[in-house]
């Protein structure tokens, strides 16, 4: 981080990507002890410098302010005591998960007496892109530190001085700990081309993570020559099956729309079974309705729930993130299926009903990150799904598939143990 004022910004960004890609060798093998460490110290450098951090957030917040930017964007970007203890404390929950690397799984011994394996090693370099939040500088970076990666970070321009604030002291920490320091770097430039030289840089990354809105990522996507794990939006469904228990999926069906609507496991489209709809509906729109949540149905919702106004069929693959929700009546559960399949975002889906083998069906028939039977959507979050900590949500199959934690940060390489073998 520290070069010439001269460099161009492809020059800056693989001069980054080309020391993360040397402290990756030694990251790689690290102890567990070793990254506990670095851990540690890097919590603590946020608490002893917390001052610090919030005069650089506030030239930040400045900034945007006099740009204009909404009071939400404001919040997003803004640090506070509590935020900075909430990214310690965070750091040091990563510190007590499992070490993954180097464990080993599916031994087997061959006919020729060769023993087979597979030991988990991590993927070397990710390359973040993300906007905002500068708090996510630390949550990743804890996470790749863990798994023995290297991480190299860009954050967004309205968030630099906190971002570069917050790496310098987890690179600290590092070095603290015996570390290499470039194994957490962030690109100070704050250009698109430092976006475009860090998504050519194949030779020095081996995955991209977007974090933030669906231009970002379809942009990241579309540029880059190095895997991304996209995320594109979260149209999260729930269906209500005939027979289902009307009071659980009143309240399941209320979490799910208004707990936190901005979120991308919210419920955006309500599919409810022809011959549950004139109980159910009339039920959850009185509550709904309480918490201001607009309804737009198709047209027998609207004769059963008189408040709802006409859907569009644009509204049937909208991720709205607010209090919107699009509510579908439907003859079967394939109806449902096939709905889901056609306008589905492949993130998080929900079926209610009393009805084993139709639960079992739902599951296997639908395509997505994390499908449950009789609960909330809000629950495709790593912490929830006993992950400890995630790095964001995938909604791309290949590698990994869902909420991204310590293990999605790494792949395995085989192993074999031979007495002498050699092969006819």
């Amino acid at each position: 981080m520290g070069a010439s004022e001269t460099a161009t910004t492809r020059e800056i960004v693989i001069g980054v990507c080309r020391a993360a890609r040397e402290a990756s060798v030694r990251m790689g093998r690290a102890s567990a002890s070793e990254k506990n460490a670095a851990l540690a110290a890097m919590a603590r450098g946020l608490r002893g410098q917390a001052q610090w951090l919030l005069k650089k957030n506030r030239k930040d917040l400045d900034a945007a302010s006099s740009r204009g930017l909404s009071g939400a964007m404001l919040d997003r970007l803004a640090l506070s005591d509590s935020r900075i203890e909430q990214m310690a404390t965070g750091i040091e929950e990563v510190i007590a998960l499992p070490d993954p690397i180097g464990e080993v799984e599916r031994m087997g011994r061959r006919p020729n007496g060769l023993w087979v394996g597979k030991m988990r090693i991590p993927l070397g370099v990710i390359g973040i892109i993300y906007e905002s939040r500068p708090n996510v500088t630390a949550d990743a970076a804890a996470l790749c530190v863990k798994s023995g990666n290297a991480v190299v970070l860009r954050g967004g321009s309205e968030a630099i001085f906190s971002n570069t604030a917050i790496a310098r002291i987890l690179r600290e920490a590092m070095s603290l700990a015996g570390l290499p320091a470039d194994a957490v770097a962030v690109i100070e430039r704050t250009d698109r081309e430092a976006i475009d030289a860090m998504l050519q840089a194949e030779e020095y990354i081996d995955l991209i993570i977007p974090r933030g809105g669906e231009g970002l990522i379809r942009s990241v996507a579309e540029k880059s020559r190095i895997p991304v794990i996209k995320h594109y939006k979260g149209v999260c469904h729930i269906y209500v099956d005939e027979g289902a228990d009307i009071d659980q999926a009143v309240l399941v069906c209320v979490n799910a729309k208004v707990q936190r609507p901005g979120v991308c496991n919210a419920m955006e489209t309500l599919l409810v079974h022809e011959k549950a709809a004139p109980e159910f509906l009339p039920a959850v729109s009185a509550p709904l309705g309480k918490h201001g949540v607009e309804l737009r149905g198709c047209p027998q919702t609207l004769s059963l729930v008189p408040g709802a106004v006409p859907a569009t069929e644009e509204d049937w693959g909208t991720e709205y993130l607010d209090l919107i929700l699009a509510v579908r009546v439907v003859p079967s559960m394939e109806e449902a299926i096939a709905h889901i399949r056609r306008h589905g975002s492949l993130h998080t889906e929900a079926i209610l009903t009393r009805d084993h083998a139709r639960a079992m069906r739902f599951l296997r028939d639908v395509d997505s990150s994390l499908v449950l039977v009789n609960a909330s959507t809000r629950f495709n979050d790593g912490f929830q799904l006993g992950l400890g900590a995630e790095i964001g949500i995938s909604t791309t199959k290949i590698h990994a598939f869902g909420p991204m934690g310590l293990t999605e940060l790494t792949t395995t390489k085989f192993i074999a143990f031979g007495d002498g073998q050699v092969r006819t």
